[in-house]
């Protein structure tokens, strides 16, 4: 049986006091148990994620076959979320080099 594409999916997260550092450490729990359903056959992949200080605010997006998909990668990791929305990224032009990093980048891979 073929699956169907991937939907993108945004979770929204609202801490009060989260830091870089614990925020950081969040999604990376949140990878690595994204990283673990997906290999046991789950489609699913961590694209990316932002914290907003100022608002105590963090969203997280994900290539996933489900909601449900998700929120499995998150009650693994043990990561509180408010919650997981159908989302679409746009890219403005594919074809343009990624910005460099900057010291406001958190790298939560593994690699």
């Amino acid at each position: 049986m073929k699956r169907s594409a991937p939907t993108t999916f945004l979770v929204e997260h609202y801490w009060p006091g989260i830091t870089p550092d614990g925020f950081g450490a969040a999604a990376a729990r949140v990878r690595a148990s994204s990283v673990a359903l997906a290999a046991t056959g789950l489609d699913i992949r961590f694209l990316h994620s932002t914290l907003v200080p100022e608002d105590e605010a963090a969203f997280c997006v994900f290539d996933a076959e489900s909601a449900a998909v998700v929120e499995e990668a998150y009650a693994r990791a043990g990561v509180p979320y408010e919650r997981v929305l159908d989302a679409l990224e746009i890219a403005v032009n594919r074809n343009a080099p990624a910005p460099p990093a900057d010291e406001r980048s958190i790298d939560v891979s593994n690699d």
